[in-house]
């Protein structure tokens, strides 16, 4: 092995499977991110990009900046403005991608309220109670109230930027608009917000790392409700609002003996509509025809987990693979037929992948292509239900060759976790109230919160390691632990997301589990639940009478990897939180900004980016700023 098994993953089920890619001889993620290091150090890359300050947006460049040296880039930006003009360009990538998905939710929504997809609106309610938030009159037809709620979340989309969103207004905390309103950061509709970003970073246009740091600001707080916010409720309203069930977990859930379609990415929509086919017993029967012991759909990455979250498993729709780390592993493990990829985290090496381990690899979103792949099923909302019908004929159409050309690894491990953990659900478990949360930290039996929204990356550390490690560090210093995104995956897989890990919580947490019947880590859903995030922390917030900054909570995100993460992480800041990142961001050479985002935030929104690679002593960085609030609060 090039890399240590440590540094491959923290599940022995993926380590496993790097063992046969190897044996196979096949490039995989783990061998080229050795590949990519100097010196022998795998972590080791270009000082100046590794600082973030290298540029290469005009043809005066690349150009490189030292804080030190007063070098500056040609045309004078300096090494602060440099990485964080950078970093505003990472944030408009994500916020883009976060309202791509908002954008397909409330089309499909739309679609679903006129009767042209294959979708209901299951939850009845939870329509009711969004329009009433949004000053919607919530009476009348669901499908009535539907089609106001996309007309005035479009309409708000649509606003310029000078135009305070109503989105906003409506769902964010009173006291953080009046903060945001005071800072200049109360935004507009999402596609002028982006635009005023992205334009923003244009060379010559704003060098300031101040003001581009408020604007990925402003950014951040028109992603977190307009896109994050509004695409979750829609789906709850459509799918249904996730309430605590039993999901089966890690590798072991792909059968080879079965017909398997993988669907992969961020969007939900056809994995439901394949679910709601394959439960029927005609397409069984073709599948068993075929010679397969039935059909079957598989969950995997963040779309699995917007699927798990709400719906429960049985032997059609089977269980969850993982994060996008065990992509490689899971396409060689021989068991797959259809690998359908919608908008997010499907890699460019997967037609490699296809050829070797003999299944069909079709992108499902305009946003996804792929070099020598010609099959392609744009979703479209009215065509939902015939789109999932041409996958599941050609997964199963697949799978006798499948079946004679590759060798499945079987004996994979199957784990169990608790999933479906939303505010409704937790309130649910509290027996309707936030009240017998905020006894047991008042008692100091739940010392805090975290909300762990992380992504999975293999820099400074193996596959899930650092993100395990800092969830159970955390639950031993009795600080529950809500977990979203990748990172939510990596504790379902390693069984933090069952009752029985309450066993390594600290003697208080054990006790509110136990009584409550939940684990330490309550699963939480993905990466776009930052914004359900940010409605339970504004309600935490009402209930104890404080803003949200000195409540004793934290953000967590132990192994940040992508563009999505950067903008989480900026919302964070805005809403006044103790933010812990891992790895370092490319910020290290700009002096300033890095005062700024790690000292200085704190007197403007409350928020405070802090960093460390050891777990245990950033878990005592996370409790001390806990210990410090509820000190504060005389509790």
């Amino acid at each position: 092995m090039f890399l240590e098994e440590e540094r491959i993953s923290y599940h022995m089920s993926v380590v496993k499977m790097y063992r046969k890619l190897r044996e196979d001889g096949i490039t995989n993620v783990w061998d080229r991110y050795e590949a990519q290091g100097l010196g022998g150090d795998p972590d080791r890359r270009c000082p100046f990009c590794q600082a973030g300050v290298r540029c290469d947006l005009c043809s005066n460049g690349p150009c490189r900046a030292d804080a030190e040296k007063g070098k500056r880039g040609v045309c004078g930006i300096t090494a602060d403005g440099m990485a964080m003009r950078m970093m505003l360009l990472r944030n408009v990538l994500g916020a883009s991608t976060y309202q791509f998905h908002a954008d397909q939710t409330v089309r499909t929504l739309r679609a679903t309220a006129e009767g042209r997809t294959p979708f209901t609106i299951r939850d009845d309610g939870k329509l009711k109670w969004l329009a009433r938030r949004l000053g919607l009159d919530p009476e009348g037809k669901a499908s009535e109230v539907a089609l106001m709620v996309c007309d005035f979340v479009e309409k708000d989309y649509a606003r310029k930027f000078y135009e305070p969103s109503k989105v906003v207004e409506a769902l964010a905390p009173a006291e953080r608009k009046r903060v945001w309103r005071e800072l200049g950061l109360f935004p507009g509709g999402i596609y002028g917000e982006i635009m005023l970003a992205a334009s923003s970073c244009l060379t010559n246009v704003d060098g300031y790392y101040a003001s581009l740091a408020l604007k990925a600001m402003r950014l951040s707080i028109a992603v977190a409700y307009q896109s994050q916010l509004i695409l979750e409720y829609c789906q709850d309203i459509l799918f249904g609002t996730p309430r605590p069930h039993k999901v089966r977990v890690n590798l072991g859930v792909l059968d080879p003996e079965y017909v398997n379609v993988l669907v992969n990415g961020h969007e939900p929509f056809l994995g439901f509509a394949l679910v709601q086919l394959a439960r029927r017993s005609e397409w069984q029967e073709m599948a068993r025809k075929a010679g397969a012991k039935g059909l079957r759909v598989i969950a995997n990455i963040e779309t699995g987990q917007e699927m798990i979250q709400r719906w429960e498993v049985d032997d059609v729709f089977y269980g969850f693979t993982g994060n996008w780390l065990m992509q490689e592993a899971v396409l060689a493990s021989g068991s797959v037929d259809l690998f359908a990829c919608d908008m997010n985290c499907s890699m460019p090496m997967d037609p490699i992948y296809a050829e070797r381990y003999c299944f069909r690899l079709v992108p499902v979103s305009e946003l996804v292509s792929f070099e020598g792949v010609k099959d392609r099923l744009n979703y479209e909302p009215e065509k939902a239900e015939e789109q999932a019908a041409t996958l599941l004929q050609w997964a199963i159409e697949n799978f006798k060759d499948r079946r004679r050309r590759v060798d499945p690894v079987r004996g994979l491990p199957v784990g169990e976790a608790t999933a479906g953990f939303s505010t409704e659900s937790i309130l649910e478990a509290l027996g309707g109230s936030l009240t017998p949360l905020l006894e047991a930290v008042k008692r100091g039996d739940v010392r805090g919160v975290a909300g762990l929204v992380s992504c999975t990356t293999l820099r400074d550390h193996g596959q899930d390691v650092h993100t395990v490690a800092i969830a159970k560090e955390l639950v031993k210093r009795d600080v529950l632990v809500l977990s979203m995104g990748c990172g939510n995956a990596a504790l379902q897989v390693a069984g933090l997301c069952r009752p029985e890990a309450a066993e390594q919580a600290g003697s208080g947490l054990r006790k509110v589990c136990t009584s409550l019947g939940i684990p330490p880590v309550l699963s939480y859903g993905t990466c776009t639940d930052t914004g359900r995030l940010a409605d339970l922390l504004s309600a935490l917030s009402e209930a104890l009478g404080v803003p949200i900054p000195e409540l004793p909570v934290a953000a967590v995100a132990p192994e940040y990897m992508e563009q999505k993460a950067t903008i989480d992480a900026i919302f964070a800041l805005a809403l006044g939180l103790f933010t812990y990142v891992n790895p370092v961001p490319t910020v290290t050479g700009a002096p300033n900004l890095v005062k700024l985002l790690t000292e200085d935030c704190r007197s403007v929104t409350g928020g405070v980016l802090n960093l460390e690679r050891d777990p245990v002593r950033a878990a005592n960085a996370i409790l001390t700023h806990i210990e410090e609030k509820r000190r504060k609060l005389g509790i």
